[in-house]
């Protein structure tokens, strides 16, 4: 795909409907686990990432990676200038829907984070409400219409070939987001309430498992059986002892 056919992509919060409401919703969901990240190094990749609030993480040194001055290192998001094994923990917030190979950018994450590390993931959920902006052209071509939404589940099973562990999976914000979210809506609540997977943002927390190596043991020579048939055996049996005439 050429880089004129790559879709828009939001660099602030306020470029996201109901911007301000998606990202308080994130921060308060992420709240309980930022003092269950521990290490060195925090990455943030992309603009909204690096804008979150992150309260109470520990870790001290955090870094930002976007394709803008203001990041903290400017690079590509699929060939971090990053190297092996060196980050504690990865935040990503809607990025997979406006890369063109999601999946590459999954592995590069984990090339660079430790094992044990944490990976924080935001997206919009296809199956919820706000699927509606896919299908009206007046909003098929604005964002974030205009990326590709992955389903959780596909999105978990990417996670899981490269050996991770999801930790947390939340559903939020049940609402189409196509007008402004109103406090007590009693749409989005009964919606919560009997469809809670529907949520317009889905929010994971997935753990890279460690893999320490096993040493295999050296196979023991076995000792092959001795089929060689016994001298006082025969096919038809001991032969009947002869007996003397009189």
């Amino acid at each position: 795909m050429s880089q004129s056919a790559l879709p828009l992509k939001p660099y602030h919060w306020s470029e996201l409907p109901n911007g301000p409401v998606i990202r308080e919703s994130v921060e308060q969901v992420l709240s309980p686990w930022w003092p269950r990240l521990f290490g060195y190094y925090l990455l943030s990749l992309g603009p909204l990432s690096h804008k979150m609030a992150k309260t109470g993480v520990g870790i001290n040194r955090k870094y930002s990676l976007f394709d803008e001055p203001q990041a903290d290192i400017e690079g590509d998001y699929c060939q971090l200038p990053i190297q092996n094994t060196s980050i504690d923990a990865v935040v990503m917030n809607f990025l997979l829907e406006f890369e063109t190979d999601p999946y590459r950018l999954l592995r590069e994450v984990d090339r660079v984070l430790i094992s044990g590390g944490h990976l924080v993931i935001t997206g919009f959920n296809p199956l919820s409400p706000m699927f509606m902006g896919k299908l009206l052209p007046k909003y098929q071509q604005e964002i974030p219409w205009c990326g590709r939404f992955f389903m959780p589940s596909r999105v978990k099973d990417w996670l899981g070939l490269l050996g991770y562990q999801v930790v947390a999976d939340e559903r939020i914000l049940h609402h189409h987001l196509l007008s402004d979210i109103k406090a007590g809506n009693i749409w989005s609540h009964a919606l919560k309430s009997w469809l809670p997977s529907t949520g317009s943002v889905y929010v994971l927390v997935a753990r890279k498992l460690e893999s320490p190596l096993t040493p295999i043991q050296a196979k023991r020579r076995v000792k092959r059986p001795n089929w060689s048939t016994a001298p006082s055996a025969s096919r038809a049996g001991h032969a009947p002892k002869s007996s003397n005439k009189l």
